[in-house]
């Protein structure tokens, strides 16, 4: 029977010194979910990443992965775990191809009668079938983080842990990894994403885990997250002057001017009644708009602080 939870933390802490790099983190990833661990560089992403995954010591806390308590049962669960983290180190006087080869061969169940087959699937998941014989020193960093994932590939995994996997692509590799990342999802595999951008976050991931200096601030599902900040209103008037003093007469906050447009946070107040009181003080509106809060504005909302949206 599949676990309910493929990741588990309780009161997971991680010290360098006196310096707190994951303090009291207490994660919940659904199996079966795809969930963005998100949050500026520095924030005690990767560090965490690397107590879930053995590589170091906690300081304190407890974990488990797809069931099974770390590290006492690792051997149980790490096989059924695929891993990308902080770029992949590979031979690099060998191909693509090659290092695949011999990594495999150093594995559990690495049969030699089907590596080839295994190997071609996975260089051909991460598009890199026609760069598969040039040599690893010769590839660019976002080809490296594809012949990263390719590895997390060779075997079928019920979880697998990505930090920052597009880390050095072009958009066209981006949206090619985005792509695969909703493919493994809808094949049951359970994806825990770690990233610094949002609108890669928003994308792919059903459920969200914000952290911020080491603390995990809230986690639940995207729409969860969205509902924990107050939607906004955007207009656009023919007098914004105006417009930005009857709106901020009525109690609308975060008023701004963005080109034609005037953009407030809506909170209680109904778009209708917004739109009544704009033209009862004679000021006319093009267009209004009452849209839902983005990932930006819970981040900014949550934390007080944005980063990079974008990348």
């Amino acid at each position: 029977m599949a676990a309910a939870l493929a990741v588990e933390t309780h009161g997971l802490a991680k010290h360098f010194g006196a310096v707190a790099a994951v303090d009291g983190v207490d994660l919940a990833v659904p199996a079966g979910s795809t969930y963005g661990f998100l949050g500026p560089n520095g924030s005690g992403k990767t560090t965490t990443i690397r107590v879930l995954l053995g590589l170091v010591n906690p300081t304190r806390g407890s974990w488990s992965l797809l069931g099974e308590p770390m590290p006492q049962r690792a051997m149980a669960a790490l096989p059924r775990v695929g891993a990308l983290v902080e770029g992949p180190a590979f031979y690099p006087w060998l191909s693509g191809h090659d290092n695949l080869a011999r990594l495999d061969a150093l594995g559990p169940d690495g049969r030699s009668s089907t590596r080839e087959k295994r190997i071609g699937e996975a260089l051909a998941r991460v598009g890199l079938t026609a760069a598969a014989r040039r040599k690893y020193k010769a590839y660019s960093l976002g080809m490296r983080q594809r012949l990263g994932l390719a590895w997390a590939l060779l075997r079928p995994r019920q979880l697998l842990v990505l930090d920052e996997p597009t880390n050095g692509m072009d958009p066209q590799g981006t949206r090619e990894i985005r792509h695969l990342v909703r493919q493994l999802a809808e094949e049951g595999t359970t994806v825990f994403l770690s990233s610094h951008l949002l609108s890669e976050v928003e994308q792919v991931c059903t459920h969200v885990g914000v952290m911020h200096r080491g603390k995990l601030l809230m986690q639940g599902t995207l729409d969860e997250l969205r509902a924990s900040s107050a939607p906004r209103l955007r207009v656009e008037p023919d007098d914004p002057a105006r417009a930005m003093e009857v709106l901020g007469a009525m109690g609308l906050r975060d008023l701004s001017r963005r080109g034609p447009e005037v953009v407030a946070t809506l909170g209680d107040v109904a778009p209708e009644e917004c739109n009544r009181r704009l033209v009862e003080a004679g000021v006319g509106v093009r267009m209004l708009l009452r849209e839902r809060a983005s990932l930006e504005d819970a981040f900014v909302a949550l934390t007080g602080e944005g980063f990079d949206v974008a990348g």
